[in-house]
């Protein structure tokens, strides 16, 4: 897909909890086509200590209202600025940058896919465009708590939520590795994003399940192009940029 560089304007900003906003932008033409698990760079212009765009993963396109969604965890100077957002706010960001999930072969068997923390977001689009032609998606989403649970109604649309929370306040109590939906079903592949332990944890699991497993890795992508080279990975092809060749990699593919 062809890069971007476009102005879009600010439909909403939302806290929809203490630490995460949700940023829907927009513009006049149609939003460029964008796979599940592309990101986008963001430009920020309200931050005096913020020099580097944001890499923002994209966690949904609504073609209804022509809007592409962000989901925001806000912990610095860049991430509070945008959270701040107003309505007819100008953006600048670089669209859609790096690779997708990979389309699964068949659809009889029921495809998981897992998130942590902000790691959600890109899953609501997968699950999203996974429903649309007629895969079955579940969820397994995890979190320290449940007020950090977020768009639990959005991910129900397209298929059964899972949950677990590391305080047991929602669903099952401990991690996503412990919960057992894991083994309860025959997952056809399992896609996950989140902190690197947790990815590694599940990857672990989908071989000794023999399932295949695509993770959307969250390395620092300062440029998104491969220049900056912040991002480097060590695969079993040699150190790459996650940013131009991923940021979704087959496991078997990396050192873990």
């Amino acid at each position: 897909m062809q890069k971007t560089v476009l102005d879009l304007t600010v439909k909403s900003c939302e806290m929809i909890s203490a630490q995460y906003a949700l940023l829907k932008l927009t513009q006049q033409n149609p939003l460029p086509e964008m796979h599940a698990g592309q990101f986008v760079e963001v430009r920020v212009d309200n931050s005096s200590t913020t020099f580097l765009r944001r890499p923002i993963s994209i966690n949904n396109i609504d073609r209804d209202d022509n809007s592409l969604w962000l989901l925001i965890q806000v912990i610095g100077d860049g991430t509070k600025a945008m959270s701040k957002l107003q309505s007819g706010d100008i953006v600048n960001v670089i669209l859609p940058l790096g690779n997708g999930f990979s389309w699964p072969k068949e659809k009889s068997k029921p495809l998981l896919l897992v998130g942590g923390g902000v790691g959600t977001a890109p899953m609501l689009y997968w699950g999203k465009l996974l429903r649309e032609k007629g895969y079955n998606p579940m969820f397994l989403l995890g979190a320290r708590s449940k007020k950090d649970l977020l768009q639990l109604a959005d991910f129900a649309t397209f298929g059964s939520v899972y949950t677990t929370t590391e305080d047991g306040s929602y669903g099952e109590k401990g991690y996503v590795t412990n919960h057992s939906v894991l083994t309860s079903e025959s997952w056809q592949r399992i896609y996950v994003c989140g902190p690197k332990p947790m990815m590694m944890a599940v990857a672990k699991e989908a071989k000794l399940l023999n399932v295949g497993c695509e993770v959307s890795l969250e390395n620092s992508m300062a440029c998104g192009v491969g220049a900056c080279l912040c991002c480097v990975e060590d695969t079993k092809k040699g150190h790459v940029c996650v940013c131009t060749e991923g940021p979704i990699f087959d496991t078997e593919k990396l050192k873990w």
